[in-house]
């Protein structure tokens, strides 16, 4: 059992704590991670004399190799090891001698391990980030191609009032965009760093932690010793923000699995993204829909489980932050491949767009607008409202929808309806009024694609 410690221990560890305490199993994910640290570590003790230039091009070799093993798969990372940090150390040892155990100098695995969490999810964050524009690029080229494909907006699953799939689309853009600015929040809050810490009260070693963290490329140290190696805030943030992107992912892929259905029939799926039945053979089933709705608890509970493990620990490192890793590890890998399925299913799927219309029409989508053609011709909107719903009972009795609605009928209920009616309550004409900012009109959409086309350009 390789370990960092041990020197005041009288006997082995019991194999089952070893393995209870042990976190290679899961800390190997951040090998290079762990290695560019020691890197900048050691080139910093040089650097203020601590080690040799000899001692540093000897270790800075030698973690190379590793680094260059491990990748080529001729070293490979076993649980005879306590820690990645273990691992990296005593394979240095075996490969350059003495000089490698002084990699250690001025540091601890409390630091150290704060470190490599800090650079994994910085990685991190930055792949989430270029999978979310994917995502919003695929979103933008739907808003460009459906300007005018009208269908019914809703509010209590109700349909309500006409919009347009560009418009319907945009609203989860906004969404994405606004995960996007969470990440870029997350990144620059947490961009310090915790090396030169020690344990939780630093070192008598006459660290240069400023030329560390620019190696890294940090910001700045951090600025409390205690706090640098007992600080999981940016972990939270980020599972509360992963968390944020899938309940918008959810959020749309339960109105794709509605209008996959046989009720709605908005959409076709690609066959490369849905999947069949083993007993019924007409079953296309939106399965990677279900998925990525069905994963979003898989998130959140990853964001429970740190929040539940922080709320008791006093300062400053405890072993219960162990259980940072594992599952937001499992979180991250669950977001970005949901994303990038996500963006996949969505690129790839036929809208129905004369379905969607009659959707529209048929749920009387338009009866707001009926309500204010009687305002513009002097009726009181209150009036206007009753009148109008007198108007829908007709039609639900008939069958029919207010565009197929005789004018003399519309007259029997007010005579100040006119042949104009029709122009009036017609798709087109419903949504194209709809000017005001951030409202479904093309001429507003128009300018809204356009922002979006500089900001993906430029972000």
């Amino acid at each position: 059992m390789a370990q960092l410690w041990g020197g005041r221990f009288t006997k082995e560890t019991d194999k089952l704590v070893y393995n209870f305490n042990a976190s290679i199993s899961f800390d190997q994910k951040f090998y290079k991670q762990d290695i560019r640290g020691s890197k900048a570590h050691v080139r910093m003790l040089a650097k203020q004399g601590i080690l040799t230039e000899e001692e540093r091009d000897q270790i800075l070799e030698g973690l190379d190799g590793i680094l260059a093993d491990v990748e080529s798969g001729k070293l490979e990372i076993t649980a005879e090891y306590e820690d990645i940090h273990s691992f990296v150390e005593a394979n240095l040892i075996d490969r350059i001698g003495d000089p490698g155990k002084k990699l250690h100098t001025g540091r601890s695995r409390n630091d150290q391990v704060a470190l490599d969490m800090k650079l994994y999810v910085r990685d991190e964050i930055e792949e989430i980030d270029a999978e979310l524009k994917k995502l919003l690029e695929a979103l933008q080229t739907i808003m460009e191609n459906n300007l005018h494909t009208y269908m019914p907006g809703f509010t209590h699953l109700q349909k309500a009032q006409p919009v347009t799939l560009a418009h319907h689309v945009g609203a989860y853009f906004e969404m994405f965009r606004r995960d996007r600015s969470r990440m870029v929040d997350i990144r620059k809050r947490m961009n310090t760093c915790p090396l030169g810490a020690g344990a939780l009260a630093g070192t008598t070693y006459p660290l240069d932690r400023f030329y560390t963290a620019e190696l890294l490329g940090f910001d700045e140290p951090t600025r409390n010793s205690m706090d640098s190696v007992s600080d999981r805030d940016y972990v939270i943030e980020l599972l509360s923000a992963m968390s944020t992107v899938m309940m918008h992912l959810s959020r749309f892929c339960e109105e794709i699995i509605l209008w996959n259905s046989n009720e709605y029939r908005f959409v076709e799926i690609d066959d490369a993204y849905s999947t069949g039945s083993s007993i019924m053979p007409q079953k296309k089933n939106p399965d990677i829909a279900e998925l990525v709705r069905g994963k979003t608890g898989r998130v959140y509970g990853a964001l429970t489980s740190i929040l539940t493990t922080m709320k008791g620990i006093p300062l400053a490192y405890n072993k219960d932050m162990q259980e940072d890793k594992e599952l937001t590890f499992d979180a991250i890998d669950t977001v970005k491949g949901c994303i990038a399925l996500f963006t996949g299913m969505v690129s790839t799927m036929e809208f129905r767009k004369d379905v969607m219309e009659a959707s529209a029409k048929n749920g009387f989508t338009n009866a707001t607008d009926a309500a204010d053609y009687l305002v513009n011709h002097g009726v009181p909107f209150r009036d206007a409202h009753g009148i109008v719903g007198r108007l829908v009972l007709t039609c639900i009795d008939k069958g029919i929808s207010l565009d197929e609605l005789p004018l003399e009928e519309y007259k029997e209920i007010s005579p100040v309806f006119e042949q104009d009616i029709y122009e009036a309550i017609s798709m087109k004409t419903c949504v194209e009024k709809r000017e005001t900012y951030g409202a479904p009109g093309p001429k507003v959409m128009e300018q809204i694609i356009a922002a979006n086309k500089e900001y993906l350009k430029n972000n």
